[in-house]
This record gives C-alpha cells, sequence and structure tokens, in this order.
C-alpha cells in the first residue's frame, strides 16, 4: 500500500545520502554552478506550472491571502524550528535561535545550510500538482506518477544535499506526512479536484517555485513556506468564484 509515497521517501534518502557524501568532494566553484543550476530550473518548472491556469487572478489573490495568512502564522519560521530540532536529534547539536533576528545574526552557518536545506527540499518536494495528483493515485492503488516523482526528487536530491547536506533528508519525513496524507485521502479528493482547480493549484505552486529560485539564486530571501496556505487557497477560489 503507499508504494509510490514510500518510494519517493526512499529516493529522496538515497539522493541525500549520495549528495551527502560525495558534495564535501566538489569544488566550491561546481557547487555554486549546481545551485545556480538549480535555481534556474527551478524558474523555469514555476513559469510552466503558472501557464495552464485561465484563473491566474484568482490564483494571485489566494496566494497574496494566503501570504497574509502565512506570515501571522509564521509558517516559515516554524519549519526552520522544526530543522533546528530535527539536526540537534541527530547531530546531537545544540542551537539557540532567535527567530527575530535577523538572518545574519542567527549562529553558524553550518545550522544555516542543515535548516535551510530542510526547508527548501520540502517545499520543491512537496508543493505542485504532481505531489497532489500523484498520491491520489497512489492512494487508489496507481504509483505510477509517484513513481516519475521519485526518480526527479532523488537526482534533486543528490544535487540539493551537495550544498545543504544531511537536512535535506529530513525532507523525507514531510513527503511522507504529506504525500501520505493525501493518499490516504484519495477517493474522496479525487471526486473533489476539477481540473480547473487542479490548474489553480499548480500555478499558486509554481509561484512558490519562483520564490524558492530567487533563494537559490541569491536574488531574494523569500520567505516561501508564508506563502503555503495560497496552495489550498487557489482551489477553493476558483470552486467559489471560478467561471
Amino acid at each position: 500500500m503507499f508504494v509510490g509515497t514510500l518510494t519517493n521517501i526512499a529516493a529522496v534518502i538515497a539522493g541525500t545520502s549520495i549528495g551527502a557524501v560525495a558534495g564535501p568532494r566538489f569544488p566550491e566553484r561546481l557547487r555554486q554552478t549546481v545551485m545556480a543550476t538549480l535555481g534556474l530550473l527551478t524558474a523555469a518548472l514555476g513559469i510552466r506550472e503558472t501557464i495552464p491556469t485561465d484563473e491566474i487572478v484568482l490564483v494571485l489573490g489566494a496566494v497574496l491571502l494566503g501570504a497574509v495568512i502565512g506570515e501571522l502564522l509564521r509558517i516559515e519560521d516554524g519549519l526552520h524550528r522544526l530543522g533546528d530540532a530535527l539536526q540537534r536529534r541527530f547531530a546531537g547539536t545544540e542551537i539557540d535561535i532567535d527567530v527575530d533576528a535577523p538572518e545574519t545574526a542567527r549562529p553558524t552557518a553550518h545550522r544555516a545550510r542543515f535548516s535551510e536545506g530542510f526547508v527548501i527540499a520540502t517545499l520543491v518536494f512537496c508543493i505542485g500538482p504532481l505531489t497532489v495528483v500523484g498520491s491520489i493515485y497512489d492512494g487508489l492503488g496507481d504509483p505510477e506518477l509517484l513513481l516519475l516523482k521519485s526518480g526527479l526528487d532523488g537526482f534533486a536530491s543528490i544535487a540539493f544535499a551537495s550544498v545543504y547536506g544531511w537536512g535535506v533528508g529530513m525532507a523525507a519525513m514531510s513527503v511522507g506526512v504529506i504525500q501520505g496524507g493525501i493518499a490516504l485521502g484519495g477517493r474522496a479528493l479525487e471526486t473533489v479536484l476539477t481540473d480547473p482547480m487542479l490548474d489553480a493549484l499548480g500555478a499558486a505552486g509554481g509561484i512558490l517555485l519562483l520564490g524558492i529560485s530567487l533563494r537559490l539564486l541569491n536574488l531574494k530571501q523569500i520567505r516561501v513556506a508564508n506563502l503555503l496556505p495560497g496552495v489550498a487557497l487557489a482551489p477553493l477560489f476558483v470552486w467559489l468564484w471560478g467561471g
């Protein structure tokens, strides 16, 4: 049961292991190029995801409202705290962090890499229509889409872990919780989500991917996780007010 989700988890762990072990052997120049390439590829994927929807105004409204909700809930700070807790648990490192302090004032580059790797990998692996549709089908007994996603996430994990290290592997937990949860409700979601709603969900996810690409390219440190409520709101807006 849930073969696709379990395979996806295994692919992220395996890719992280390869990248974390081999990454330190890469020259810094190569790692910088890999990160820049990942930023460009993420931007291209984000643009592609935003194109299919015919309800872009509703999607933009959903993402904007989602950003307000996410900032009030401080979702990104929560994910960073979770990343720090996982590092303390698995690496035995004591970390005290003031989330109100500017990023430059937060302790140790190692902590920042671990936590940032966890946050970015979680966002990249867990947003987008392939996650939702693939998980629904996985819950219905068809893992094909998630098997495809597993291959993509595995290669991405290698690249991310070569820069961010073992924090990327912790995103396997996020994959299990999110995709497993969607798979459990697969039959109900299949009857609720129409094609326009899925397109809107994908477009909202694409906007978040564009935000991630700016972070990967060191152009703007957008708190992308705080936009996550917009991904859930976009299909709801289309259901309520779509044409």
